[in-house]
């Protein structure tokens, strides 16, 4: 699980790496590198939309009531 963990955590800071450079630049490195919405484009996006799915899901911890 901590392979997977790792794995999702990086996947999510690329694909925050490249929202930044859309957002700054007006630049899609993926995009650039596989080609405007090809099928791989289209993959790299959906992994790394899945990885932050499972980030999030893996990382919250349940803090109990203080009552």
């Amino acid at each position: 699980m901590r392979f997977i963990k790792t794995l999702a955590y990086v996947l999510v800071i690329i694909g925050a790496l490249n929202w930044g450079l859309v957002g700054f630049f007006n630049f899609d490195l993926v995009a650039a590198i596989f080609g405007e919405m090809t099928f791989m484009t289209r993959l790299i996006y959906d992994i790394v939309g899945i990885s932050a799915l499972v980030y999030m899901f893996t990382s919250y911890r349940y803090i109990g009531n203080d009552y």
